[in-house]
């Protein structure tokens, strides 16, 4: 019998394992590759309406219809008269009407052009007849190359979810932050240099820190400017004034794309050169960082204690330690951020190139955006819910704050420089004689007192000095919470 080394017996094994799964590629029944298809989907979900496959169908069909409305409705072509408001209106229901069947008849229409966009045009235009408009069927995508359409519904979509999804959920975010810092905006706490000890703050304060942070970049997004643009193949109407070139048409252009409610791009190649999205995502991404920054401060003060985690009822921590309560809320939100804010890197640095008049890399980029703001937005709400589940562990913080005496160095030698100053004698070398006392090693509250009581300070500055402690050197600490409702 022939001997099968550990090696051959593995592969056999794995062989055998492979040969009895059932395949669900061929399954149609929702199994996802990714996860923000799968076991997030439902904090993702809203991204749907607005980021998806689908979605950014319904805002082409919807540009479409628009643009036909708009020509119509300013007369721009001879023989074409103003449609009439009920003619509009069932225009319009191609849009709101778009559901699961609708999907699936642009699809197999897709099959046959091999071309999204065309598809498109010929979806819209099966419908004309219904209307009573046929007479229109050429003007629908009338002087349109397939990116007049594109960029004006990617930025309908990425609009709509940054303003009706990611914000609010960004929003809801800052505000639990703010209760946190102002809850705690008294509360000492040692604050820690290179992870050593040094001068107390106070919890309320350090959060209110990168909340502040956070809402910067919240006031960027909220005046993000989504531009559009709509010129024809290369950007120079050239189609547009072939077939009737009385017209103006770049104040058609303009009045179109802010009735979409975007800003106006007057100059462009076949592309709107998606610097505006670049600028987007670079904002988007310092938000993650931030955030990210946030979920590794708040992880820390839970491994030492300063914040005790709230158990959730018949969770468990720990497959094989049954004490445990892990902080993964948080540890799931920095791989998230990780992951949205490099997919937000490459969309920024991609999208802001394109060969001459136009190459397609952006375009498979561009399906990705979705990724990046749902890994954003499931982080988001992972530290919702951690942070909901916190409670502050006062007496670890005061506890910790009485070991560690030595703080108040700092303090001392100012103390005496300031003295120095105002001509009391004995001053000499403070720094280096608190650097003597507590360098390296652990004062107490007694020999810190009995420090004092040697230097000869005035009797001002000696009983300021022997009424402060770790927990009291806060500075205005809890008053600067204040500035996060300037």
């Amino acid at each position: 019998m022939a001997h099968i080394s550990s090696a051959d017996q593995t592969l056999t094994d794995v062989s055998r394992i492979a040969s009895g799964r059932r395949s669900f590629a061929a399954q149609e029944n929702g199994i996802a590759l990714g996860p923000l298809d799968g076991r997030y989907r439902p904090a993702v979900a809203p991204l749907t309406d607005y980021l998806s496959e689908a979605a950014l169908n319904r805002d082409r069909i919807a540009v479409e219809v628009e643009w036909l409305i708009h020509l119509s409705s300013a007369s721009a072509l001879p023989g074409i008269s103003a449609l009439n408001a009920d003619q509009q209106e069932k225009l319009r229901a191609i849009v709101t009407e778009f559901d699961a069947d609708s999907i699936e008849e642009l699809a197999e229409i897709e099959k046959a052009t091999v071309h999204d966009v065309k598809a498109v045009e010929y979806y819209i235009g099966r419908r004309l007849a219904g209307i009573g408009i046929e007479q229109l069927k050429p003007l629908v995508h009338f002087a349109c190359t397939s990116e007049d359409i594109n960029n004006l519904s990617y930025a309908l979509g990425v609009k709509g979810a940054v303003q009706h999804v990611w914000l609010p959920a960004a929003r809801t975010l800052s505000a639990k932050l703010h209760a946190i810092a102002e809850e705690n905006r008294a509360v000492p706490m040692l604050s820690r240099t290179h992870g050593q000890p040094a001068t107390p703050s106070t919890l309320g304060k350090e959060i209110a820190v990168l909340a502040y942070r956070l809402d910067r970049q919240l006031k960027r997004i909220e005046n993000a400017e989504y531009l559009g643009k709509i010129n024809g193949a290369t950007g120079t109407y050239a189609a547009h004034y072939a077939a009737a070139p009385a017209l103006d048409w770049q104040a058609i252009s303009r009045s179109f794309v802010e009735g979409l409610g975007l800003s106006w791009n007057p100059l462009t190649t076949q592309i709107e050169s998606h610097d505006w999205q670049a600028e987007l995502y670079a904002d988007i991404a310092r938000f993650n960082r931030i955030l990210h920054n946030l979920c590794t401060d708040i992880w820390s003060y839970i491994s030492i204690g300063y914040f005790a985690q709230i158990p959730v009822p018949g969770a468990t921590g720990s497959s094989t330690m049954p004490h445990k309560v892990n902080p993964i809320r948080f540890e799931n939100a920095e791989a998230n951020l990780e992951i949205s804010s490099a997919l937000l890197d490459t969309l920024a640095s991609t999208l802001v190139t394109s060969r001459w008049q136009r190459d397609l890399t952006d375009s498979s980029s561009q399906r990705n955006i979705g990724v990046a703001f749902g890994h954003s937005l499931l982080a988001i709400n992972n530290v919702l819910g951690g942070l909901g589940r916190l409670d502050t562990a006062e007496q670890v913080l005061a506890e910790d704050l009485d070991h560690n005496w030595e703080v108040l160095g700092e303090a001392i030698q100012t103390v005496m420089r300031a003295e120095a100053l105002a001509g009391v004698p004995g001053m000499d070398d403070p720094y280096e004689r608190l650097k003597d006392l507590t360098r390296g090693q652990r004062v107490d509250a007694t020999r810190m007192r009995e420090f004092v009581a040697e230097l000869g300070l005035s009797q001002d500055a000696e009983n300021r000095l022997h009424a402060l402690t770790p927990g009291t050197y806060t500075g205005i600490a809890a008053r600067l919470v204040d500035h996060l409702t300037d």
